[in-house]
């Protein structure tokens, strides 16, 4: 394209841009965009992968201790594996997804806390109704 054209269909029209998706109810940012939860894998999903580990770490050494051929054991093991590496993940996705989702809700104090939290300490340290005054120099 030169600098005197622009983005136009044939016709003359203006060529009209994709319209954004609609941001979640919820507009967190991670890794600059927003955490969407319809993205990443549910709870449903979760489940399964749970269960499905949970058969594989029973049957994998009952394979070895019933003398089955030792490739199906070795797959076992190998799935045993990646199961676990899948589960791991997906753990740790739905738990940035809760903490996410308290960090949007903002801070909570605990029901019988006497103290005051870390957070709430932190919070009073940097409040801005306060002005520094510069050192004077000396």
């Amino acid at each position: 394209m030169t600098d005197d054209q622009t983005d136009e269909d044939p016709e003359g029209a203006p060529a009209e841009q994709p319209a954004a998706p609609p941001p979640t109810q919820r507009a967190v940012e991670y890794k600059g965009a927003p955490l969407d939860a319809e993205k990443g894998p549910g709870l449903g999903c979760f489940w399964i992968q749970v269960v499905v580990l949970a058969v594989v770490v029973v049957l994998t050494p009952l394979s070895a201790a019933w003398s089955w051929p030792i490739p199906i054991t070795i797959f076992l093991l190998a799935l045993t594996l990646v199961l676990l590496l899948f589960v791991g993940q997906t753990v740790i996705f739905l738990l940035r997804l809760v903490a996410a989702d308290r960090r949007a809700a903002g801070r909570r104090r605990p029901m019988r806390s006497e103290t005051k939290t870390v957070g709430e300490i932190e919070d009073e340290s940097s409040d801005p109704a306060e002005p520094a005054e510069p050192a004077e120099p000396t």
